[in-house]
């Protein structure tokens, strides 16, 4: 059983990729993540395009570097104000829902 979205871990979010379904009350940019991880880059991008904010730069950038598209991924990079990441794209996704989580 998935706990109640203001207690969620980030072990509790990546259990939650085994549903057909993100977590009921997660932020838009976390269901973003979700939907990338299940899969579904198209459906994360659209949520992200349309929120204005450092995070949702963030998440764009690691989409658009995932997706292999470094030069649009700097660019969100720069606009999240984040040096642009060099690790493997496991470890940012876990970071970015980290922090996220964190914030919810």
């Amino acid at each position: 059983m998935i706990p109640d979205v203001s207690a969620l871990t980030l072990a509790d979010f990546e259990v939650s990729l085994c549903g057909p379904l993100p977590p009921a009350g997660l932020s838009s940019l976390a269901k973003a993540l979700w939907h990338e991880r299940n899969g579904d880059w198209t459906q994360a991008h659209e949520i992200t395009q349309d929120i204005d904010s450092a995070d949702a730069s963030w998440v764009h950038a690691y989409l658009h570097r995932r997706e292999g598209d470094l030069s649009n991924a700097r660019y969100w990079y720069r606009h999240a104000g984040k040096t642009p990441a060099t690790g493997s794209l496991d470890d940012e996704w876990r970071a970015i829902a980290e922090t996220l989580l964190a914030r919810s």
